[in-house]
């Protein structure tokens, strides 16, 4: 049964209810009435509490009962006991003034695109879960007891070892486990590089490129300035000053052309007279459809060129892993900013892709995601030259997007139109750097990998809808 206590109006000026219920005994019920009692106004601040003996009376409970639980408000600051004042409520403990209540609704769930051609996303139903489970055990099983203990910034030694073998078998990297350092994305890469101090602007970047990886620069304070593209890629003939330069050589984001062998041998050169970096964003270099991939800008020279790559594209972006190739003279300068202690990539993730790479299991995925998208491309020129003859898919044949070349002046509209047909998708001039006076053309750049292989047929009947007439 509750026990409950009433004060007389002339002990503490107003009448007071205690309900001693609740768990941990009634010390912890005295507790909490008391600072129910304070956080309502019931005890206004101020107030003269009874003495320890009068309200173990009336409550019927031990004197030590009371005091104890005086000294633990007294402690929180919600009471204050001065010799020969006794217990009073504290002149700032303010009572939780009630807010006028609004009925809660349902939060309304967002309703997606009825068709996703957005790029930069692979297809989500396509996630390995048995085999990355199957290695997540593994490395689980595995793993030594210091696993569990603060990670080491660089990364895990089992994934550095395991990318040093892959990258250089697939993509013609040369490096090894101590030059490379695990991240959780590209993003967080030109962070951890330009945000932490470790290269400084101005940076050249292609004209054309993400928005969003502007706008992670700019927040570092790094100006970037664009390069204008043509058919073979960046023209790095126009770099000027800058000591450093960002590209996508492997396949240009979003125009979706490589960047030409001599403008590759170039811009080495480039780096080599200025002693400058060629920083290679290589976020789709595994998926080339009509021949073997092209091999990174870095293995031209490893002292000069920063090859930055993530499991994004190929496995998935919710396996926040990524990975920097770093000339030696950066390796401690970026393990300096990341701190002691590794606070951004999972140890047990860096384990488990160490096992996926190394048991084979990442080979196997990429080339059956290869021969995926290689389809979904092949689906898309299909579906262009039967409804649709007069647009032309531009860029070689490669990655996760194509782009889409429109008659001038219909970009805007046929964006439009495709919102209207329930597709979200991107036109060509969202990609396009402000400061730069080049200009693409109309276009749309389609994520072709982004919806579910049930999704894609009617998602591109609704694209051949949307699209101009001859």
């Amino acid at each position: 049964m509750a026990t409950s206590w009433v004060n007389s109006a002339e002990r503490i000026g107003s009448d007071l209810h205690l309900e001693l219920t609740g768990p941990g005994g009634r010390r912890a019920a005295l507790i909490r009435a008391l600072r129910e009692a304070v956080r309502s106004g019931r005890l206004a601040p101020g107030t003269r509490l009874p003495p320890y003996r009068s309200l173990a009376a009336d409550l019927g409970v031990a004197r030590n009962t009371v005091a104890d639980a005086y000294a633990e408000l007294v402690a929180e600051g919600w009471l204050t006991a001065r010799q020969g004042s006794g217990t009073r409520v504290a002149e700032r403990a303010e009572p939780l003034r009630p807010a006028a209540r609004v009925p809660r609704k349902a939060p309304a769930r967002a309703r997606g695109p009825r068709h996703d051609l957005t790029q930069g996303t692979p297809d989500t139903s396509s996630f390995p879960r048995t085999a990355w489970l199957a290695s997540y055990r593994r490395a689980l099983q595995q793993a030594p007891n210091e696993v569990f203990g603060p990670g080491d910034p660089a990364g895990r030694t089992e994934l550095r070892e395991a990318l040093t073998e892959y990258l250089a078998r697939a993509r013609g990297v040369r490096t090894e486990p101590g030059r490379i350092v695990i991240c959780s994305g590209f993003a967080h890469a030109l962070r951890l590089l330009f945000g932490g101090g470790v290269l400084r602007g101005p940076l050249a970047v292609e004209a054309y490129g993400l928005g969003f990886h502007r706008e992670v620069l700019a927040a570092a304070g790094v100006r970037t300035v664009p390069l204008p593209l043509d058919e073979h890629g960046a023209r790095v003939d126009r770099l000027g000053r800058e000591r450093a330069v960002l590209l996508t050589p492997a396949h240009q984001f979003p125009t979706g052309g490589p960047l030409h062998p001599a403008r590759r041998a170039a811009v080495i050169d480039w780096a080599r007279a200025r002693g400058g970096l060629v920083l290679e964003d290589d976020y789709d270099g595994e998926f080339r459809y009509d021949r073997k991939p092209v091999g990174a800008v870095q293995g031209l020279d490893p002292e000069h060129a920063i090859h930055i790559g993530s499991v994004s594209k190929s496995l998935s972006p919710a396996v926040r892993l990524g990975w920097m190739v770093l000339p030696e003279r950066y390796v401690d300068a970026v393990l300096a900013v990341k701190g002691d202690r590794e606070a951004w990539a999972s140890v047990l993730d860096q384990l488990s892709l160490a096992d996926f790479v190394v048991c084979g299991a990442y080979d196997r995925h990429v080339r059956r995601m290869r021969q995926r998208y290689r389809g979904r491309r092949d689906r898309l020129l299909s579906a262009l030259a039967e409804h649709a003859p007069h647009i032309e898919a531009t860029g070689i044949a490669a990655g996760l997007h194509a782009v889409l070349r429109l008659p001038p002046g219909t970009e805007a509209s046929t964006v439009k139109a495709a919102a209207w047909q329930g597709m979200a998708l991107d036109g060509l001039a969202a990609f396009r750097h402000p400061d730069t006076d080049m200009a693409a053309g109309d276009g749309l750049v389609v994520g072709y990998a982004t919806p579910s292989e049930h999704a894609y047929g009617p998602a591109l009947e609704a694209l051949c809808r949307a699209l101009p007439p001859p």
